[in-house]
C-alpha cells in the first residue's frame, strides 16, 4: 500500500471496567444487580481499532503502563493488525482505566484515571514517530492526551499536507491557532456548543455552529448528534445524515467507531459524503453490542449492513 494511504492515530489507551445495571446510581446511591465486563478502551485506542477493522492501514501512537493491562492492550492491537511500534510503555505509570456504568437503555456514565496517557508528550516523539506522521495520509486525534501533543502533531501534519481529523472529545476549549489547521472536526452537540457557544438542538443550530467553525478556518465540520444523526458542512457542502435505526444496547463507543470508520473510508479514497454514510453505519452497528473496542465492526459487516438497510427501505 502506498504510504500516503496510511492512517496514524494519536491518542489514549484505557482499559474499560464496565457495569451494566438497571440504572446509573444517583450520588450516594448503590444499585445492586449489575453485570460486569472488562474491555479495551480509551478514545485513541477505540478509534485505532475501529479504523483498522473498517479497512484502514493503521499505526497507533500511544502510551501504557508497565502492567498487565498495558501488555494485554498491545496484544489486542496487534490482533487487529495495528502497527504498535510506537505504543510506548512507561515503567512508572499505570495504564489508563475507565470505570463505566451503563443503564438498561444504553446510556452511560464514565470516570477516567488517565495514567500513562498524560505522559504522551511531544518530547516522547522520536525521529521515527515524526517521519511516520509526515508520511501518513490521515492523522486522527482526540483530546484524552495532553493538548500540547495534539497541537504539535497537528502542526507537523499540516506542514506536510497530511489531513488532520480531530474528534474534540472530551469537550474543552481549543485555540484558534489549532482550529485553523484542522481539516475535519467531529464534535458532538456538547463539544460543538463548547467550541462555538451555540446550543445544538436541531439542524439549524448545527448549521450555525458549523459556520462559526468554518470561519475559524476548519475545512470540514461534522456534528454528531447520536440518534438524531449527523450534520456535515463545508464551504461547498451542506449534508444531513439520518441515524440508522437500531436497537441500542450500549452507546459507549459510537462516536469513536464513527471517527475510525470515517478515517478508514477517506483513506480508501471515498468522498466525504460516502464516508459519513459509512461511518454512520459503523456507529449504528456498534451501539447494538456492549463494550468499546469489542463493538467496532469490520468492513464486510459495515458494507452488508448498509446493503441490507437500503433494501429494507426500498
Amino acid at each position: 500500500m502506498h504510504p500516503k494511504l496510511k492512517i496514524t492515530v494519536i491518542g489514549s489507551t484505557n482499559v474499560d471496567l464496565i457495569i451494566k445495571s438497571p440504572r446509573i446510581p444517583a450520588v450516594g446511591e448503590t444499585v445492586i444487580g449489575g453485570e460486569f465486563f472488562s474491555a479495551g478502551g480509551g478514545k485513541g485506542a477505540n478509534q485505532a481499532v475501529a479504523a483498522a477493522r473498517a479497512g484502514g492501514d493503521v499505526t497507533f501512537i500511544s502510551s501504557v503502563g508497565s502492567d498487565d493491562f498495558g501488555a494485554k492492550s498491545i496484544e489486542g492491537f496487534k490482533e487487529d493488525g495495528i502497527n504498535t511500534e510506537f505504543v510506548k510503555i512507561f515503567e512508572n505509570s499505570s495504564t489508563g482505566i475507565a470505570l463505566i456504568m451503563v443503564d438498561s437503555s444504553g446510556q452511560n456514565s464514565i470516570s477516567v484515571a488517565s495514567g500513562a496517557n498524560v505522559d504522551l508528550l511531544p518530547s516522547e516523539f522520536s525521529d521515527e514517530i515524526i517521519e511516520r506522521i509526515k508520511s501518513s495520509r490521515i492523522l486522527l486525534m482526540q483530546l484524552e492526551t495532553p493538548i500540547e501533543t495534539i497541537e504539535y502533531a497537528a502542526n507537523l501534519a499540516a506542514q506536510n499536507k497530511v489531513s488532520v481529523i480531530l474528534n474534540p472529545a472530551p469537550a474543552q476549549k481549543l485555540s484558534d491557532d489549532l482550529l485553523k489547521i484542522i481539516d475535519i472536526i467531529t464534535p458532538n452537540e456538547v463539544e460543538a456548543e463548547m467550541l462555538t457557544e451555540i446550543k445544538i438542538v436541531d439542524i439549524d443550530s448545527a448549521k450555525s455552529a458549523s459556520e462559526v467553525l468554518l470561519k475559524k478556518g476548519v475545512k470540514t465540520v461534522i456534528i454528531t448528534m447520536g440518534s438524531k444523526g449527523c450534520y456535515l458542512r463545508t464551504n461547498e457542502l451542506d449534508f444531513y445524515q439520518q441515524a440508522f435505526k437500531v436497537n441500542t444496547v450500549d452507546s459507549t463507543a459510537a462516536v469513536d467507531v464513527f471517527n475510525g470508520a470515517l478515517a478508514a473510508s477517506l483513506s480508501l479514497n471515498k468522498n466525504i459524503i460516502d464516508s459519513v454514510k459509512y461511518a454512520s453505519a459503523a456507529a449504528a452497528i456498534s451501539v447494538t453490542k456492549i463494550g468499546a473496542q469489542d463493538s467496532a465492526p469490520n468492513k464486510d459487516k459495515i458494507e452488508s449492513f448498509m446493503k441490507s438497510y437500503k433494501t429494507k427501505l426500498e
